[in-house]
């Protein structure tokens, strides 16, 4: 216990020395850290929305939305079915989140049967009069909702990722809503607007026979709908909103497409938005196109058309491009959407609050205040009851402090008012530590024992106590992040971190700086 290899001396002194510089970019400002050459170490430790300002969002998922769009998808397959099976019926629509529709007299299928074989998920109800109502299912609600928002949470994570915001908290909340926290947040419209897209992408052939009259009051055969155009803000010359009769058949999705990007005309020089389909897309986009020469093709996004151009050859390279009125900003939008992937069902923000920088700098000057006078009284208190071997345990306090925030660093963790907190507790437990071993040499000296064996049973003897306090203090932490949300994880990151930091000082730091002190100055007398 009282020896150390000269190796052992070079890799601890070494791993503090390594430990104090990459905790001091955490310490520098931004233009500061962004002069510092490349191949040193610069990761600063991540700031939450409590110490730099920012906003909060509060999302709900709307599953009655998704229900519906997945009812809606299924007539077309009723009436195919009906049709094949010969099955008549009138009436086939969705309403009150079902769908219904009448049997005619004369049908004498098992349509239970039917409906159930085509979707084994499915509730069928039947009255008296032949009347039917489908829906789904609570085992296929409860699966659905728990693939949703787990869908939801890496969309939102990619969406807001990719914008350029660093470090966002994205937490689930309860079964159908999302905390999403985007520190230092200037533009939170527009955040709102990107979490507010469903950005579902499809393609479809449009009916170029419905008249003008028929459009602007919806009627349309069977099988289509009509959809608005999206301007963007540019009317048309009579100031009326253009419309398309697109068919209801999905010809392609957007969930095909690899990769989505911001490009700009040749000729025009206006922005573009170039997409790029898989294999499988690739395939289907070319045999569309082969066989549909002449006609409109629209890209419908969020049930509007961005643009329904004429196709005027096959296209077989498994790409496009969407053009219209973009500027600059809205195609990087369309682009981002697209690349991080479409939400399955859209996204209501419920709540919403803004921390101001200004409110941030003062809980940072509290925080670095409060850790300043803590620290202080712990360093003063030390030394008072240990003098010499005090200041070594304020010494390897020091360094536990560099070691956590550096490791916070590395981790890219995101620090909050509560994680300044966990920082100042671990410091306190750092020189609990010592004071343990400290106490236990007092003890061993009352005994009789020379100082050189006081110093070994004090670090000998209290370490099984102070592993044990430590691993119970590290459970703790461990179960604050696994069951805690928001701040509290924050706390129990820091505090974990600390911990680990705190036993690796006291055991080993402390003890070299006593040990080294042993050796050159061969004491007869404790100096506690």
């Amino acid at each position: 216990m009282l020896y150390f290899a000269r190796w052992k001396i070079l890799l601890i002194s070494g791993s503090c020395l390594l430990f104090v510089l990459l905790a001091i970019p955490s310490f520098l400002s931004d233009a500061t850290r962004k002069a510092i050459p490349d191949w040193l170490p610069k990761h600063a430790v991540n700031l939450g929305l409590d110490l730099q300002g920012g906003s909060q969002l509060l999302l709900e998922i709307d599953f009655d939305a998704y229900v519906h769009e997945q009812l809606t998808n299924m007539l077309d397959e009723i009436r195919t079915t009906f049709r094949e099976q010969k099955v008549g019926y009138r009436g086939l629509a969705v309403a009150d989140e079902k769908v219904q529709f009448t049997l005619r007299e004369d049908t004498t299928a098992d349509v239970t049967k039917i409906l159930h074989d085509l979707n084994p998920d499915l509730t069928v109800d039947k009255n008296s009069d032949g009347n039917y109502s489908l829906t789904f299912n609570d085992k296929w609600q409860k699966v659905s909702r728990a693939q949703i928002i787990d869908q939801s949470l890496e969309i939102v994570n990619r969406r807001v990722n990719e914008s350029g915001t660093k470090e966002p908290i994205i937490q689930r909340q309860g079964d159908k809503r999302i905390l999403l926290q985007v520190p230092g947040l200037s533009d939170p419209e527009h955040l709102k607007n990107l979490l507010g897209r469903t950005a579902k992408m499809t393609f479809h052939m449009v009916d170029e026979a419905i008249s003008p009259q028929d459009l602007s009051h919806g009627v349309v055969p069977p099988g289509e709908r009509v959809v608005p155009y999206d301007d963007r803000g540019v009317k048309s010359k009579d100031g009326l909103v253009r419309k398309y009769a697109i068919k209801s058949h999905v010809e392609l999705s957007g969930d095909m497409l690899v990769d989505a990007h911001t490009a700009f005309d040749g000729q025009s020089g206006e922005p573009t938005v170039t997409f790029r389909f898989n294999s499988v897309g690739a395939r289907r986009f070319a045999e569309i196109t082969t066989q549909n020469v002449g006609k409109l093709f629209a890209i419908v996004l969020d049930n509007k058309v961005i643009t329904a151009p004429v196709i005027r050859s096959p296209i077989i390279g498994g790409s496009g491009v969407i053009s219209g009125s973009f500027t600059v900003e809205s195609a990087n939008d369309l682009s981002l959407l697209l690349r991080a992937g479409a939400l399955p069902a859209p996204l209501k923000i419920i709540e919403e609050r803004s921390v101001g920088p200004s409110l941030g700098a003062d809980s940072i000057a509290a925080g670095t205040k409060a850790s300043i006078i803590g620290i202080g009284l712990v360093v003063i208190f030390m030394m008072a009851f240990y003098g010499l071997f005090g200041l070594f345990a304020d010494i390897a306090m020091i360094v536990n402090a560099f070691m956590t925030i550096s490791l916070l660093s590395l981790f890219e963790a995101t620090l909050t008012l509560p994680g300044i907190a966990g920082i100042v507790l671990t410091v306190g437990m750092a020189v609990d530590a010592n004071v343990l071993i400290y106490e236990r040499m007092r003890e061993e000296v009352r005994n009789g024992k020379s100082v050189y064996a006081a110093i070994e049973d004090g670090f000998r003897l209290a370490f099984g106590t102070i592993f044990d306090s430590h691993v119970t203090t590290l459970v703790a932490a461990l179960l604050l992040y696994q069951f805690g949300t928001g701040t509290v994880k924050g706390f129990a990151v820091t505090l974990a971190v600390g911990i680990i930091c705190s036993l690796y000082t006291a055991v080993l730091v402390t003890r070299l700086m006593v040990v080294t002190w042993l050796h050159k100055t061969k004491p007869k007398k404790l100096p506690i």
